[in-house]
């Protein structure tokens, strides 16, 4: 009898440890029993005539916003991101300029771009020419729909583009299209300055299959480098749950963790890998990135990931809320006591006026924040 007990004992001791040291940060991330506050969100307005905008990143020279967006029925069909191959809704998206001053919108047009099968948005990076600063190149992923095969069966003919745009031009000329067996699937790109190079996530190990959601839970994603005449090579594999990444102007990368929450720091090497650097956590999985004039990274965060993905996903109409949250270098009285870095929620909303924003960047110049979301209809 005592050796039953002794075993009973056990396992309950187990599964204690099992919950306060993982099931208790899984229920965290996924938002249970989490109260939304309203923060940062009184004076907003919306801009009706952009929709299904995964990424933003803002221009600081001009404080212009480039988006690329689609349209919510278009993203309910095709999104090899959440597995949806029907390819009636591919290969229509687009990349639009918003000027906050004017409101005004250029849906742009691309040019010298031989390709049949359109352009489906997914993450995007706009980085001003080092060379001509009326000159930035445009990095962005693109889902091309594969030609003569079932998506359902191969997933997306994925590719990583760059292009060149000139201020004031409504043209978007193309210069590379990198094709390469480890563009599996691309979530989020950053670029160079000098329009030859780029970094992206994979947020799989695997374009489809019936173990593809699991990758999302374990060390499966990873993060390529691509060079315009040396091709595509992995920069650092076995991560985390990868999704938004940016980069520092001292040349830091940072990649967000979507399932597990989390910000990883990076340092590139002399041959473009990466290694892990540091690690902060957050109490809940975020999507793009984006990095302030003032060197603070910002992350579009999930307050309720699991609603976002079982209902929203499902239904756009089904309101989820946004966060935004801000890291820092702590300069307070808890770095004395080893917090290195500072997160703050400088945004939150029930999702009536924010629902499930996937990206946000901040404009220090302007005092502007800006959010949007690949399913905001």
């Amino acid at each position: 009898m005592s050796r039953v007990g002794n075993i009973i004992a056990l396992f309950a001791a187990l599964l204690a440890a099992v919950y306060q040291f993982w099931f208790k940060e899984v229920l965290l991330i996924a938002g249970y029993n989490r109260v939304v506050e309203s923060v940062g969100n009184k004076n907003c307005r919306k801009v009706p005539d952009l929709r299904a905008c995964e990424k933003l990143v803002v221009h600081q020279p001009s404080g212009h916003v480039y988006l690329a967006c689609s349209e919510t029925h278009l993203r309910l069909k095709w999104l090899p991101s959440t597995m949806y191959f029907n390819t009636e809704g591919a290969s229509k998206d687009y990349i639009a300029i918003y000027e906050p001053e004017t409101s005004k919108i250029t849906k742009l047009k691309f040019t010298g771009h031989k390709n049949s099968q359109g352009f489906s948005s997914h993450g995007m990076d706009v980085v001003p020419s080092a060379s001509n600063p009326s000159e930035s190149f445009v990095y962005i992923v693109n889902h091309r729909p594969p030609i003569g095969v079932d998506p359902v069966t191969t997933g997306a003919d994925s590719v990583l583009e760059i292009f060149k745009h000139t201020s004031g031009s409504d043209e978007l000329t193309h210069i590379k299209t990198f094709e390469s067996p480890l563009i599996i699937t691309p979530n989020d790109v950053v670029g160079s300055d000098d329009g030859q190079s780029l970094y992206f996530t994979n947020d799989n190990g695997r374009k489809i299959g019936f173990a593809r959601p699991l990758d999302s839970f374990r060390k499966a994603t990873s993060v390529v480098y691509c060079h315009v005449k040396e091709g595509c090579k992995y920069a650092i594999k076995d991560m985390n749950g990868n999704n938004g990444i940016v980069r520092a102007s001292n040349g830091t990368l940072y990649v967000a963790g979507c399932v597990y929450g989390g910000l990883t720091v990076l340092e590139e090497q002399s041959d473009n890998t990466l290694v892990i650097t540091d690690h902060i956590k957050t109490d809940r999985g975020m999507d793009n990135l984006s990095i302030d004039s003032e060197g603070h990274v910002w992350a579009a965060a999930f307050p309720k990931i699991i609603k976002l993905m079982t209902e929203t996903f499902v239904d756009p109409n089904v309101l989820v809320p946004s966060s935004a949250l801000r890291f820092s270098i702590n300069t307070g009285p808890g770095a004395f006591y080893g917090e290195k870095y500072k997160v703050e929620k400088l945004f939150e909303d029930d999702g009536q006026f924010a629902s499930g924003s996937t990206t946000v960047a901040y404009d220090a110049q302007r005092k502007t924040i800006f959010l949007h979301g690949e399913f905001i209809p």
